[in-house]
């Protein structure tokens, strides 16, 4: 888990608060134990994770978008980086329909999202991308019926099984894990 509390600020009140410092998604496990009828909630955060991240940076300065802290990826590079996995994600929904033992992996150095340049681009641009994206990806997972969501293949770099209402809360949650960066960011700046 990641390290200690630290303070940060509350995007209600604008008043400091103290945060928790938050686990590296490369540390998260994951308990795929619930039912696939959990899938209509976890579908609801996919499809709406373009209008929260439109709404946690529309207001922000360019900038506060660019500032790398540390040589850590910037605002921009966290919102393409959530555009740049969607064309894996995407593929993913074939490997499961294909009976694929294993689903393909994903560039663990993240060269796509370090090489595309996010800084260079305006904001606009990006979340468009990423909401295109992302409802391609969501027209492709809505019309899942009970057996496709259940079916399973091996997730390369946790090695475990995983069904593809699992893999559809894999990315719900690395949709969350990088908006509270970004959000994090964000509040750090102010």
């Amino acid at each position: 888990m990641g390290g200690g509390s630290k303070v940060g600020r509350d995007k209600v009140t604008n008043k400091e608060s103290p945060m928790i410092s938050q686990q590296k998604w490369f540390e998260r496990k994951f308990d795929f134990s619930y039912p696939v009828s959990r899938f209509p909630g976890i579908f609801q955060r996919i499809l709406g994770a373009p209008a929260r991240l439109e709404e946690l940076v529309h207001s922000l300065p360019q900038n506060i978008l660019t500032v790398k802290p540390g040589g850590a990826w910037s605002i921009k590079e966290h919102v393409g980086h959530l555009y740049d996995l969607d064309a894996l994600h995407d593929a993913r929904i074939d490997d499961y329909l294909s009976g694929a033992t294993t689903l393909r992996p994903a560039d663990l150095n993240n060269r796509r999202t370090d090489d595309a340049n996010h800084n260079a681009k305006p904001i606009e641009e990006i979340l468009k991308q990423f909401r295109e994206a992302r409802m391609h990806f969501v027209k492709r997972l809505e019309p899942m019926n009970e057996e496709q969501l259940a079916r399973t293949a091996v997730h390369p770099r946790l090695n475990q099984q995983m069904r593809l209402v699992d893999m559809a809360t894999f990315v719900a949650e690395h949709d969350d894990h990088h908006m509270a960066a970004i959000s994090d960011l964000a509040g750090r700046a102010h």
